[in-house]
């Protein structure tokens, strides 16, 4: 809609807007300006219906009105989960300069797009089921298919045809599905109108780009060691998830280093009729208990997580199947050492996530600690192991926990440190020297200034000098 006589002539803050808007059509872009996020448009019509925030019109300085929907920046982590479970791509952008230190507008940009299948915040994932970003890329009835859950590392990768992609999907149940725009016809194409669906340029499934990526990503120059060597459609499907990762800025994920194969030989894949009719992780009928609701007993939310993909994606392979059983019956006789187990699980928390924040640079102070403690607490774990019968010894070995870093961690950071790092007073004295020197004048400016001014009055002769901030 034009203004009278002309052009609506955009302020310097909506130009802004619109070219970052621009970058990330297909998200909701939660727009600092000052202690506030705002959504403009159909953006603030789309929050104030899922957010339940108050909708109103502005014409910000020109001439025509646009719709505005705003909350304060601190309540990011209550308003993003609800968007996000709602199935909406979020683009973040935040202030990239203080205000106070420019004369012209505020250099802003896209910091983090949180998306169903990419987000790291406690709010929006299940604790105790993985959160999945899946991809998927066809020819002739054929598929490659990845699954990648960013807050643990695992990133899965297999092919099969319309029945053995329809079952891994099926299975790992992913919040998010990248598809190529540029498929035409076949299962793709028929993928594309799920929900959870996301189209991507056909280039970012290129086979050459794909492979370029893995092998990036994981610091080698061969896939053969992962077994995926054959998997081209695989390859291509897993190389598409590593270019979300960078468009939608989590490029930092040193903890996806290695890639498995998912192999029909070794599980079975069931449908989504035989899962739905067994009730293996969702009820038929409202309120009933499920198969996983029944034997979760869990102390970890890895634990759960765990027994889900067992429950769904059960072993074919008789050997595995007996060295489990083979567990199962140790700890059955070792009462002791099942008790030290449970009181050390219990300490763990879960560690697989801390791990992930950690290395995606997102983790928080008191998480630091925890970390730590879920270190320590793996080494008891191994330990009790060790002693106890060879079919539980053997998974001993599997454990190496890094305690040079939990003691790093515990001689850095305060033991009642603050939740969040932006509170401060989270690194111990004595760790930096820069930084104690920087508490101290934070912490005594009114002397240190007193101290100045008697010292440059005694230098200067002028009694009634005044040193001032």
């Amino acid at each position: 809609m034009g203004a009278q006589g002309g052009k609506a002539k955009k302020t310097p803050l909506m130009a802004q807007y619109q070219r970052i808007k621009e970058q990330h059509p297909d998200a909701v872009l939660l727009f600092r300006v000052g202690d506030f996020y705002e959504t403009f448009g159909p953006d603030a019509v789309t929050a104030s219906r899922v957010l339940g925030i108050v909708l109103t019109k502005r014409n910000n300085g020109g001439a025509v009105e646009v719709e505005l929907a705003g909350f304060p920046h601190h309540a990011l982590d209550t308003y993003l989960p609800k968007l996000v479970r709602a199935g909406h791509r979020v683009a973040i952008c935040d202030q990239l300069e203080d205000p106070k230190q420019t004369k012209t507008i505020v250099k802003r940009g896209v910091t983090e797009v949180v998306t169903p299948g990419l987000s790291f915040h406690d709010q929006v994932v299940d604790h105790r089921a993985n959160n999945w970003l899946a991809a998927v890329v066809g020819e002739s009835g054929h598929a490659g298919v990845a699954f990648l859950d960013i807050t643990t590392g695992e990133f899965l990768v297999g092919e099969g045809g319309r029945e053995q992609v329809a079952k891994l999907l099926d299975g790992h149940a992913p919040a998010e599905l990248l598809l190529p725009k540029d498929a035409k016809g076949g299962m793709v194409q028929e993928l594309a109108v799920r929900p959870e669906a996301h189209l991507l340029e056909g280039w970012a499934f290129t086979p050459d780009l794909a492979r370029e990526r893995l092998l990036r990503q994981f610091g080698t120059t061969s896939l053969k060691g992962f077994g995926i060597e054959d998997l081209e459609l695989g390859q291509r499907a897993a190389g598409a998830i590593l270019y979300y990762l960078e468009e939608t800025r989590h490029q930092r994920a040193a903890h996806v280093n290695r890639i498995a194969r998912l192999s029909s030989g070794r599980h079975v894949w069931l449908d989504r009729f035989t899962v739905r009719n067994l009730e293996l992780v969702a009820p038929v009928n409202e309120g009933a208990r499920t198969l996983l609701q029944a034997m979760d007993r869990c102390a970890t939310p890895m634990g759960s997580r765990l027994l889900r993909r067992w429950l769904l994606f059960p072993l074919l392979d008789r050997d595995t199947i007996g060295e489990r059983l083979d567990r199962v019956e140790a700890l059955l006789k070792h009462g002791g050492c099942r008790t030290d187990l449970g009181t050390e699980l219990d300490r763990i928390g879960d560690l697989e996530r801390l791990a992930g924040k950690a290395a995606a640079g997102r983790i928080q102070p008191r998480e630091l600690l925890q970390l730590a403690r879920a270190l320590r607490s793996s080494d008891a774990i191994r330990s009790s192991l060790t002693k106890s019968d060879k079919a539980l010894a053997a998974a001993a070995g599997e454990l190496d926990p890094p305690l040079g870093l939990a003691d790093r961690i515990e001689a850095t950071i305060e033991p009642d440190t603050p939740a969040s790092l932006q509170k401060g007073g989270v690194v111990k004295e004595g760790v930096n020297t820069e930084l104690d020197e920087l508490r101290h004048v934070s912490g005594h400016a009114k002397d240190l200034l007193l101290e100045v001014q008697q010292r440059e009055g005694e230098r200067t002769g002028i009694t009634s000098l005044k040193v001032g901030f």
